[in-house]
Protein backbone atom coordinates (compact mmCIF):
# COMPACT_ATOMS: atom_id res chain seq x y z
CA UNK A 1 0.00 0.00 0.00
CA UNK A 2 1.66 3.38 -0.74
CA UNK A 3 1.88 6.17 2.03
CA UNK A 4 -0.85 8.07 0.52
CA UNK A 5 -2.93 5.52 1.16
CA UNK A 6 -1.68 4.45 4.11
CA UNK A 7 -2.35 8.18 4.93
CA UNK A 8 -6.21 7.72 3.66
CA UNK A 9 -7.03 5.22 5.43
CA UNK A 10 -5.42 7.00 8.63
CA UNK A 11 -7.71 9.48 8.59
CA UNK A 12 -10.92 7.47 7.62
CA UNK A 13 -10.64 5.85 10.66
CA UNK A 14 -10.40 9.15 12.82
CA UNK A 15 -13.31 9.49 14.98
CA UNK A 16 -15.92 12.57 14.88
CA UNK A 17 -18.43 13.08 17.52
CA UNK A 18 -19.91 16.28 17.01
CA UNK A 19 -22.56 16.47 13.84
CA UNK A 20 -21.30 19.95 12.45
CA UNK A 21 -17.75 18.66 12.03
CA UNK A 22 -19.29 15.63 10.14
CA UNK A 23 -20.95 17.61 7.60
CA UNK A 24 -17.31 20.15 7.21
CA UNK A 25 -15.75 16.56 6.20
CA UNK A 26 -17.85 15.55 3.91
CA UNK A 27 -18.46 18.51 2.34
CA UNK A 28 -14.73 19.01 1.72
CA UNK A 29 -15.20 15.01 0.03
CA UNK A 30 -18.44 16.16 -2.24
CA UNK A 31 -17.19 19.56 -3.08
CA UNK A 32 -13.63 18.35 -4.09
CA UNK A 33 -14.65 14.81 -5.82
CA UNK A 34 -14.73 14.77 -9.40
CA UNK A 35 -17.58 16.20 -9.98
CA UNK A 36 -19.51 18.28 -7.79
CA UNK A 37 -23.03 19.93 -9.48
CA UNK A 38 -26.99 19.80 -9.24
CA UNK A 39 -27.66 17.30 -11.39
CA UNK A 40 -24.14 14.99 -11.15
CA UNK A 41 -21.91 14.21 -8.15
CA UNK A 42 -19.62 11.49 -8.71
CA UNK A 43 -16.25 10.85 -6.43
CA UNK A 44 -13.38 8.36 -7.81
CA UNK A 45 -10.41 7.11 -5.39
CA UNK A 46 -8.13 4.37 -5.27
CA UNK A 47 -8.90 3.79 -1.80
CA UNK A 48 -11.29 1.62 -0.54
CA UNK A 49 -11.48 3.19 2.85
CA UNK A 50 -12.43 6.56 1.10
CA UNK A 51 -14.57 4.91 -0.94
CA UNK A 52 -16.99 3.26 2.23
CA UNK A 53 -16.37 6.62 4.08
CA UNK A 54 -18.03 8.73 1.06
CA UNK A 55 -21.07 6.19 0.38
CA UNK A 56 -21.95 5.84 4.34
CA UNK A 57 -21.62 9.42 5.53
CA UNK A 58 -22.75 10.98 2.41
CA UNK A 59 -26.26 8.83 2.30
CA UNK A 60 -26.45 8.78 6.29
CA UNK A 61 -26.16 12.46 6.39
CA UNK A 62 -28.40 13.82 4.17
CA UNK A 63 -30.61 10.62 3.34
CA UNK A 64 -30.09 10.25 0.13
CA UNK A 65 -28.67 6.84 -2.32
CA UNK A 66 -24.89 6.23 -3.30
CA UNK A 67 -24.36 3.87 -5.73
CA UNK A 68 -20.41 2.50 -5.69
CA UNK A 69 -18.98 0.87 -8.50
CA UNK A 70 -15.55 -1.05 -8.67
CA UNK A 71 -13.39 -1.51 -11.68
CA UNK A 72 -9.39 -3.38 -11.68
CA UNK A 73 -7.03 -1.59 -14.20
CA UNK A 74 -3.44 -2.49 -14.72
CA UNK A 75 -2.26 1.23 -15.30
CA UNK A 76 0.65 1.40 -13.33
CA UNK A 77 -0.26 -2.25 -11.55
CA UNK A 78 -2.98 -3.69 -10.44
CA UNK A 79 -5.45 -1.55 -8.75
CA UNK A 80 -8.98 -0.56 -7.83
CA UNK A 81 -11.07 2.21 -9.09
CA UNK A 82 -13.88 2.92 -6.87
CA UNK A 83 -16.62 5.08 -8.72
CA UNK A 84 -19.29 6.27 -6.30
CA UNK A 85 -22.52 8.63 -8.06
CA UNK A 86 -25.42 9.53 -6.87
CA UNK A 87 -27.82 8.12 -9.37
CA UNK A 88 -31.02 10.24 -8.85
CA UNK A 89 -30.71 13.34 -10.09
CA UNK A 90 -33.28 14.66 -6.87
CA UNK A 91 -30.55 13.06 -4.88
CA UNK A 92 -28.33 15.50 -6.50
CA UNK A 93 -30.20 18.67 -6.33
CA UNK A 94 -31.43 18.08 -2.54
CA UNK A 95 -27.51 17.24 -1.66
CA UNK A 96 -26.41 20.27 -3.52
CA UNK A 97 -28.78 22.23 -1.94
CA UNK A 98 -28.17 20.69 1.68
CA UNK A 99 -24.46 22.23 2.01
CA UNK A 100 -26.28 25.76 0.25
CA UNK A 101 -25.15 25.73 -3.14
CA UNK A 102 -27.37 26.86 -6.10
CA UNK A 103 -27.51 26.54 -9.74
CA UNK A 104 -27.28 29.90 -10.46
CA UNK A 105 -23.50 30.13 -9.34
CA UNK A 106 -21.13 30.86 -11.92
CA UNK A 107 -17.85 29.63 -10.04
CA UNK A 108 -18.04 26.61 -7.94
CA UNK A 109 -16.79 28.02 -4.36
CA UNK A 110 -16.30 27.14 -1.03
CA UNK A 111 -19.73 28.07 1.23
CA UNK A 112 -17.94 29.29 4.25
CA UNK A 113 -21.27 28.84 5.87
CA UNK A 114 -20.57 25.15 6.31
CA UNK A 115 -16.83 25.77 8.11
CA UNK A 116 -17.58 28.42 10.35
CA UNK A 117 -14.92 27.87 12.98
CA UNK A 118 -11.79 26.77 13.39
CA UNK A 119 -12.41 22.78 13.89
CA UNK A 120 -15.10 22.07 11.09
CA UNK A 121 -12.42 24.11 8.76
CA UNK A 122 -9.94 21.11 10.18
CA UNK A 123 -12.42 18.51 9.28
CA UNK A 124 -13.24 20.49 5.97
CA UNK A 125 -9.74 20.29 4.87
CA UNK A 126 -9.85 16.56 5.64
CA UNK A 127 -12.19 15.51 3.41
CA UNK A 128 -10.59 17.51 0.65
CA UNK A 129 -7.49 15.37 1.58
CA UNK A 130 -9.40 12.24 0.86
CA UNK A 131 -11.35 13.26 -2.04
CA UNK A 132 -8.05 15.03 -4.06
CA UNK A 133 -5.44 14.96 -2.05
CA UNK A 134 -1.84 12.69 -2.49
CA UNK A 135 1.21 12.43 -0.44
CA UNK A 136 4.28 11.62 -1.70
CA UNK A 137 6.61 8.63 0.38
CA UNK A 138 9.06 10.76 2.65
CA UNK A 139 11.48 8.15 1.50
CA UNK A 140 11.37 9.45 -2.17
CA UNK A 141 10.51 13.31 -1.60
CA UNK A 142 8.62 15.69 0.13
CA UNK A 143 5.16 16.81 -1.44
CA UNK A 144 1.62 16.98 -0.91
CA UNK A 145 -1.07 18.14 -2.83
CA UNK A 146 -4.75 18.59 -3.40
CA UNK A 147 -5.68 17.90 -7.29
CA UNK A 148 -8.26 20.48 -7.91
CA UNK A 149 -11.05 20.68 -11.10
CA UNK A 150 -11.57 24.82 -10.73
CA UNK A 151 -9.57 27.65 -10.38
CA UNK A 152 -11.62 30.00 -8.28
CA UNK A 153 -12.20 26.12 -6.30
CA UNK A 154 -8.17 25.80 -5.69
CA UNK A 155 -7.35 29.77 -4.71
CA UNK A 156 -10.19 29.79 -2.32
CA UNK A 157 -8.27 26.42 -1.27
CA UNK A 158 -5.23 28.04 -1.15
CA UNK A 159 -6.68 31.06 0.67
CA UNK A 160 -8.05 28.94 3.32
CA UNK A 161 -5.05 26.59 4.07
CA UNK A 162 -3.03 30.20 4.19
CA UNK A 163 -5.31 31.35 7.03
CA UNK A 164 -4.84 28.82 9.58
CA UNK A 165 -3.94 30.25 13.00
CA UNK A 166 -2.29 26.66 14.39
CA UNK A 167 0.33 26.89 11.63
CA UNK A 168 2.24 28.70 9.13
CA UNK A 169 1.91 27.06 5.54
CA UNK A 170 1.41 29.08 2.24
CA UNK A 171 0.69 26.56 -0.47
CA UNK A 172 1.25 27.46 -4.01
CA UNK A 173 -0.71 26.64 -6.77
CA UNK A 174 0.08 25.43 -10.77
CA UNK A 175 -1.56 23.51 -13.35
CA UNK A 176 -1.55 20.30 -14.55
CA UNK A 177 -3.35 18.72 -17.18
CA UNK A 178 -6.57 20.40 -17.02
CA UNK A 179 -6.72 20.51 -13.41
CA UNK A 180 -5.26 22.86 -10.69
CA UNK A 181 -2.62 21.70 -8.18
CA UNK A 182 -2.48 23.14 -4.55
CA UNK A 183 0.46 22.40 -3.53
CA UNK A 184 2.77 21.74 -0.52
CA UNK A 185 6.75 21.52 -1.01
CA UNK A 186 8.32 21.71 2.70
CA UNK A 187 8.96 18.86 5.06
CA UNK A 188 8.18 20.18 7.77
CA UNK A 189 4.98 22.08 6.64
CA UNK A 190 3.56 18.55 5.25
CA UNK A 191 3.76 17.29 8.91
CA UNK A 192 2.21 20.17 10.22
CA UNK A 193 -0.92 19.95 7.70
CA UNK A 194 -1.27 16.49 8.10
CA UNK A 195 -1.00 16.48 12.05
CA UNK A 196 -3.50 19.23 11.72
CA UNK A 197 -5.79 17.33 9.63
CA UNK A 198 -5.32 14.51 12.29
CA UNK A 199 -2.68 12.10 10.94
CA UNK A 200 -0.62 11.92 12.94
CA UNK A 201 1.20 8.42 12.28
CA UNK A 202 1.70 9.77 9.32
CA UNK A 203 3.64 12.94 10.31
CA UNK A 204 5.71 11.12 12.99
CA UNK A 205 6.61 8.62 9.95
CA UNK A 206 7.75 11.46 7.86
CA UNK A 207 9.96 13.02 11.00
CA UNK A 208 10.91 9.76 11.44
CA UNK A 209 12.13 9.24 7.67
CA UNK A 210 13.82 12.96 7.79
CA UNK A 211 15.81 11.90 10.61
CA UNK A 212 17.25 8.92 9.49
CA UNK A 213 17.95 10.75 5.88
CA UNK A 214 19.95 13.72 8.01
CA UNK A 215 21.97 11.14 9.82
CA UNK A 216 22.59 9.37 6.91
CA UNK A 217 23.75 12.68 5.19
CA UNK A 218 25.96 13.89 7.82
CA UNK A 219 27.46 10.04 7.71
CA UNK A 220 28.00 10.03 3.79
CA UNK A 221 29.36 13.83 4.21
CA UNK A 222 32.18 12.46 7.06
CA UNK A 223 32.88 9.23 4.89
CA UNK A 224 32.99 11.63 1.38
CA UNK A 225 35.22 14.18 4.04
CA UNK A 226 37.53 11.07 5.48
CA UNK A 227 38.02 9.69 2.11
CA UNK A 228 38.93 13.14 0.51
CA UNK A 229 41.33 13.83 3.29
CA UNK A 230 43.08 10.33 2.83
CA UNK A 231 43.47 10.80 -0.78
CA UNK A 232 44.97 14.05 -0.37
CA UNK A 233 47.35 12.72 2.49
CA UNK A 234 48.62 9.80 -0.16
CA UNK A 235 49.14 11.98 -2.75
CA UNK A 236 51.47 14.19 -0.48
CA UNK A 237 52.92 11.08 1.09
CA UNK A 238 54.47 10.24 -2.45
CA UNK A 239 55.32 13.62 -3.50
CA UNK A 240 57.53 13.89 -0.32
CA UNK A 241 58.98 10.61 -0.65
CA UNK A 242 59.40 11.00 -4.14
CA UNK A 243 61.89 14.10 -2.95
CA UNK A 244 63.28 12.38 -0.49
CA UNK A 245 64.50 9.12 -2.66
CA UNK A 246 65.89 11.87 -4.81
CA UNK A 247 68.11 13.61 -1.90
CA UNK A 248 68.95 9.97 -0.69
CA UNK A 249 70.13 9.29 -4.36
CA UNK A 250 71.96 11.93 -4.82
CA UNK A 251 73.55 13.16 -2.01
CA UNK A 252 71.94 10.71 0.98
CA UNK A 253 70.07 11.61 3.65
CA UNK A 254 73.25 12.71 5.50
CA UNK A 255 73.06 15.62 3.72
CA UNK A 256 69.88 16.94 4.87
CA UNK A 257 70.21 18.67 9.14
CA UNK A 258 69.36 16.40 11.50
CA UNK A 259 65.80 18.18 11.85
CA UNK A 260 65.09 17.27 8.26
CA UNK A 261 66.85 13.87 8.51
CA UNK A 262 64.58 12.78 11.76
CA UNK A 263 61.29 14.16 9.39
CA UNK A 264 62.30 12.49 6.13
CA UNK A 265 63.29 8.59 8.08
CA UNK A 266 59.84 8.69 9.29
CA UNK A 267 57.89 9.35 6.17
CA UNK A 268 60.15 6.83 4.39
CA UNK A 269 58.95 4.50 7.14
CA UNK A 270 55.29 5.34 7.59
CA UNK A 271 54.16 6.76 4.73
CA UNK A 272 50.23 6.16 5.82
CA UNK A 273 50.95 9.15 8.42
CA UNK A 274 49.81 12.66 7.91
CA UNK A 275 51.89 15.55 9.01
CA UNK A 276 50.09 15.80 12.65
CA UNK A 277 51.29 12.10 12.80
CA UNK A 278 55.13 12.68 12.17
CA UNK A 279 55.16 15.43 14.25
CA UNK A 280 54.04 12.80 17.04
CA UNK A 281 56.75 10.57 16.02
CA UNK A 282 59.59 12.69 16.67
CA UNK A 283 61.64 12.71 19.63
CA UNK A 284 60.80 15.80 20.44
CA UNK A 285 57.30 16.09 18.98
CA UNK A 286 56.71 19.12 17.06
CA UNK A 287 52.98 20.90 15.58
CA UNK A 288 51.60 19.76 11.90
CA UNK A 289 52.66 23.29 10.65
CA UNK A 290 56.44 22.62 11.94
CA UNK A 291 56.39 19.50 10.30
CA UNK A 292 54.46 21.04 7.15
CA UNK A 293 57.80 23.89 6.86
CA UNK A 294 60.19 20.61 7.77
CA UNK A 295 59.08 18.88 4.50
CA UNK A 296 58.44 22.08 2.21
CA UNK A 297 61.97 22.34 2.85
CA UNK A 298 63.02 18.99 2.15
CA UNK A 299 61.11 19.24 -1.08
CA UNK A 300 62.84 22.74 -1.65
CA UNK A 301 66.31 21.00 -1.48
CA UNK A 302 64.94 17.93 -3.94
CA UNK A 303 64.11 20.44 -6.28
CA UNK A 304 67.43 21.77 -6.03
CA UNK A 305 69.14 18.77 -6.51
CA UNK A 306 67.32 17.64 -9.42
CA UNK A 307 67.89 20.69 -11.44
Amino acid sequence: MSFSKETKSELCNANIFKKEEKIAQVYGMVLFSRIFSENNISLSTESHSVAVLYANELSALTNTIVDLNVKLTRRGGEKNIYTLSVPDTNDCKKIFDFFGHSKDQINLRINRANIDDDECIRYFLRGAFLACGNVTSPTKDYHLEFVVPYKKLASDLETIISEIREIDIHPKTIQRKGNYIVYIKECENIIDILAYIGGQMSAIEIIQNNIYKSVRNDINRKINSETANLKRTALASALQIKAINIIKQKKGLGYLPETLREVAQIRLEYPEYNLREIGTALQVPISRSGVNHRMQRILQIADELSN
